[in-house]
């Protein structure tokens, strides 16, 4: 996702403000789930010899995947967490980077003994989920990326880097209007719903900003390709056509693929369009049940 990101943040507006009342998130289970001391926050609902674990995006939360829960419950365990610094999880430690993110998704499937785990991770969970099914190989079966994954293979510039680094400076300055001048340019489709648009800019405008640039800022020394070699796992990717999906690189590094199209979205077709994503999951479930049954 990085790569992706930094191309976006090239088109942040520096003066966008909205503002509406946050939706309630959901409410968190009984077992409480913490890695090295900081508290995840987390729901868990649902049965099934399958789990699906969905994470959220940059600077939102749980409740964005509440359609899903109540949708693959019926059918599945579905658990749904914030990630360590947004929505209700705890803030108490230094290292927001790909790797400690991953270590809280050992912790939850651990903890909670989680089995057959599939993993959905929204926008920058991408990277997350990833690094979590390397991590934990007996205990997840595959994983999904939701509008990321877009320019695998891409090798940066030096103007790219130049470019994300004024963009975190940029961020550190004056995080609510950069952060959501950057939504609201480069996320939304031109259908995006107008409701839609400002719960979620109301929950980046409430996010920690600390927190928010040094999630960003130290997610960035990942290596996407080499990590997806190591996975040896198929790449399910659920992306919207609003940014169209460069399937070059993973065909040229010989990596394998689903790619689905939730069409007419912007950057979040789980809440944009939830019928046909959830139709996209099953697709990818049912996937990945075929294969497992071979």
């Amino acid at each position: 996702m990085k790569l992706s990101l930094r191309l976006l943040l090239l088109l942040i507006a520096t003066s966008v403000m909205f503002s509406c009342n946050h939706s309630a998130p959901l409410t968190s289970a009984k077992i409480k789930v913490q890695d090295s001391g900081v508290n995840i926050a987390y729901t868990d609902t649902g049965k099934g010899d399958t789990t699906l674990l969905f994470v959220h995006g940059w600077a939102l939360n749980r409740g964005y995947w509440s359609n899903q829960v109540t949708y693959f419950s019926k059918k599945y365990r579905v658990v749904a967490i914030d990630m360590a610094g947004f929505g209700e999880s705890g803030k108490n430690r230094a290292d927001w980077s790909t790797t400690a993110y991953s270590r809280d998704l050992d912790s939850v499937i651990s903890q909670l003994k989680l089995h057959n785990v599939i993993l959905i991770g929204h926008s920058m969970a991408g990277d997350i989920v990833l690094q979590a099914a390397i991590n934990n190989p007996k205990n997840v079966i595959a994983f999904v990326g939701v509008d990321n994954f877009k320019n695998v293979g891409r090798t940066e510039t030096a103007a790219d880097k130049k470019n994300f680094a004024f963009a975190i400076t940029l961020l550190k300055h004056n995080f609510k209007a950069v952060a959501l001048g950057y939504f609201e340019q480069a996320l939304f489709s031109k259908t995006t719903d107008t409701v839609i648009k400002k719960r979620i800019l109301a929950d980046v405008a409430r996010a920690d900003s600390t927190i928010a640039v040094a999630a960003m800022q130290q997610g960035d020394d990942f290596d996407e390709l080499a990590k997806l070699k190591a996975a040896d796992l198929k790449l399910y990717l659920i992306n919207s056509d609003y940014q169209p999906t460069d399937t070059a690189g993973m065909v040229k590094n010989k990596i394998p693929y689903l790619l689905l199209t939730v069409h007419g979205t912007g950057h979040f077709p789980m809440v944009e369009d939830a019928v046909d994503f959830n139709k996209q999951l099953d697709r990818v479930i049912a996937d990945v049940g075929s294969h497992k049954s071979k």
